[in-house]
C-alpha cells in the first residue's frame, strides 16, 4: 500500500491538514508510525527507524518508558482527582517542589500549563506585570511558538509575516551580540529579554562563551528580566540538567515543556522567583490574573515528576553528554574535508550540520551563492529524506534547511550513535558537488509530480 493511500494519511488530509500530507509526499518523505520504543519506530509496513529526532527534543527518557508507563496506569487505577480549580492540586504542589530542589535558588514559584508556547507567555506576561514596562527583545533565529503573543517574539520570518502586526514593542537583535542588546535595553527599556541558551530550530547555534552571563549583567542595569527558554534544551538535552548551568546563570525567568511531559502527557511550566511573582500577581485581587484550565493536572504531573526522577535514577543528564561527545566527536571526523559540510557543531545530544560553500571546490570559487542556494533550499531535507529510506529519522531545523539537526533520546547507545555518524557519512560520500544533489531532486520530484504527489 502506498503510504498515501493508507487510512490515516487519507483521513488526517480530509479532516487535519491537506497542505502537510501533500508535501510529505514530495520526494517520498511520507510515512505512518504506528509504534514506538525506546530510540526506536516502526511504520505501517513493519518497517523500522532509529530515532534521530524525539519528537524536536519531548522524548529525552525515549519512546514509552516502562517505569512511566507504570506510573500513569497506577494513577488511572487509583482514580484521583485529575481537574480541581477550587482547591490546591496535590500532583502540582509535588512537581513544583522538584522543580525548584533541581533549580537555583531564587527560583521556587512554578506556573504550569501544557504547551511551550503557553510557558513563553506566562513570563512575557509575569515581566509585564512585574516591571510595569511594555517592551520586548528577543533574538533573531529565535523560536518560542506560534500563538499570536509568541509570534511577537519569533525570529523566523516566514512564520511571523503573515500574522502581522502583531504585539507591539517586540525588538529582534541578532543572537550572540552583547554590543546589540545592550543598544536595546538602552533604547527600549524592555520588560524582559527573552532568548534560548543555544539556537535548535535557527540552526543549533552556540553563542560565544559567557554570552548568558554578560546578557543577565546587561539586563539587571537595566532592570529588565531575563527570560530563558529552555523549552527545547532543558532536562539533560545539551549536557547539563538545565543548559544555563553551563555558564552558571540563573534566570529570572525559566521556561521548560516538551522533555518535561516524558513523553506522554503534554505539561509546561515557567518557574520564576516568589519576588517576581509577588509583584506580579502578589494579593487577593491579582492571584487569578494567569491561569489555564489544564495547569497541573494530574496525569500531567505524575508524568513530569516520573521523569525527573528516572533522569536522576538513570544518570540521563551525564549519559546524554558522554553519548553527545561521541556523536559530535564522530561526525567531525566522518566528514572532515567535505566540500559541502561548513561546520559540525552542538552541545551534548543537539547536533548540528551545515551544509554550504567551503571553498575547497572549483564550484564554491566560481559560483559560491549557487552552492549556498542549493544548500539552503533543499540539501539538509534531502539528507533527511535519504536516512529516512536508510531507516533514521532526523529534520533539518526549522528556520534554517541548510543545517540537519541530529537530537536522538538521551538513551541511545554507543552502537546506535555508531550507525548515525555512518548513515550520515554514507550518504554524504555520494553528494561532494551540487550537481548530484540537483540531479537527484529532480528526478526524485519529478517523478512524484508525475504519480500525482504520492508517496
Amino acid at each position: 500500500m502506498k503510504q498515501s493511500e493508507h487510512p490515516v494519511s487519507q483521513t488526517y488530509a480530509k479532516y487535519i491538514n491537506p497542505s502537510f500530507i501533500q508535501l510529505l509526499g514530495v520526494l517520498g518523505y511520507g510515512r505512518v508510525f504506528t509504534r514506538a520504543s525506546d530510540v526506536w519506530l516502526w511504520d505501517s509496513e513493519g518497517r523500522r527507524y532509529l530515532d534521530c529526532l524525539a519528537g524536536f527534543g519531548s522524548v529525552n527518557l525515549g519512546h514509552n518508558h516502562p517505569a512511566l508507563i507504570a506510573r500513569l496506569h497506577q494513577l488511572l487505577d487509583d482514580q484521583v482527582l485529575h481537574f480541581c480549580h477550587t482547591g490546591p492540586a496535590a500532583g502540582a504542589a509535588a512537581l513544583a517542589e522538584a522543580l525548584a530542589k533541581r533549580l537555583s535558588a531564587p527560583l521556587e514559584i512554578s506556573l504550569f500549563a501544557s504547551s511551550g508556547a503557553e510557558a513563553v507567555e506566562a513570563g512575557l506576561k509575569l515581566a509585564r506585570a512585574a516591571t510595569g514596562r511594555n517592551d520586548f527583545v528577543s533574538c533573531d533565529g529565535g523560536f518560542h511558538g506560534t500563538t499570536l503573543g509568541t509570534l511577537s517574539v519569533m525570529g523566523a520570518e516566514r512564520l511571523r509575516q503573515p500574522f502581522e502586526p502583531l504585539l507591539a514593542g517586540c525588538h529582534r537583535i541578532p543572537f550572540g551580540d552583547l554590543e546589540a542588546l545592550e543598544r536595546a535595553l538602552k533604547a527600549h527599556k524592555p520588560a524582559a529579554f527573552l532568548v534560548e541558551p543555544l539556537q535548535a530550530e535557527g540552526g543549533v547555534i552556540l553563542p560565544p562563551p559567557g554570552y548568558l552571563r554578560a546578557a543577565q549583567e546587561l539586563c539587571r542595569a537595566r532592570g529588565t528580566l531575563l527570560v530563558l527558554d529552555e523549552i527545547q534544551t532543558g532536562l539533560g538535552r545539551t549536557g547539563t540538567l538545565f543548559a544555563h548551568e553551563a555558564e552558571g546563570v540563573v534566570p529570572d525567568v525559566l521556561c521548560l515543556a516538551k522533555a518535561l511531559s516524558g513523553g506522554l502527557a503534554a505539561i509546561s511550566v515557567a518557574v520564576t522567583s516568589r519576588a517576581l511573582f509577588d509583584k506580579a500577581y502578589g494579593g487577593a485581587g491579582r492571584f487569578d490574573l494567569h491561569s489555564s484550565t489544564y495547569q497541573g493536572n494530574a496525569l500531567a504531573c505524575a508524568a513530569a515528576l516520573k521523569t525527573l526522577e528516572l533522569i536522576d535514577d538513570e544518570d540521563l543528564v551525564a549519559r546524554g553528554a558522554l553519548r553527545g561527545a561521541r556523536l559530535l566527536d564522530g561526525l567531525r571526523e566522518r566528514l572532515r574535508g567535505h566540500p559541502l559540510v561548513k561546520e559540525v557543531r552542538g552541545r551534548g545530544l543537539l547536533v548540528g550540520i551545515e551544509f554550504g560553500p567551503t571553498g575547497s571546490s572549483w564550484l564554491d570559487k566560481l559560483a559560491p551563492s549557487l552552492v549556498d542556494k542549493v544548500s539552503e533550499g533543499m540539501f539538509g531535507q534531502w539528507v533527511a529524506v535519504r536516512l529516512l529510506e536508510a531507516g533514521f529519522l532526523a529534520q533539518p531545523a526549522s528556520s534554517r534547511w541548510n543545517v540537519l539537526r541530529l537530537e536522538p533520546p538521551l538513551t541511545i547507545g554507543e552502537e546506535e550513535i555508531d550507525s548515525v555518524v555512518e548513515a550520515v557519512g554514507t550518504i554524504l560520500d555520494e553528494y561532494r558537488g551540487i550537481a548530484p544533489i540537483v540531479a537527484d531532486v529532480t528526478r526524485r520530484a519529478g517523478a512524484q509530480w508525475r504519480d500525482g504527489w504520492r508517496f
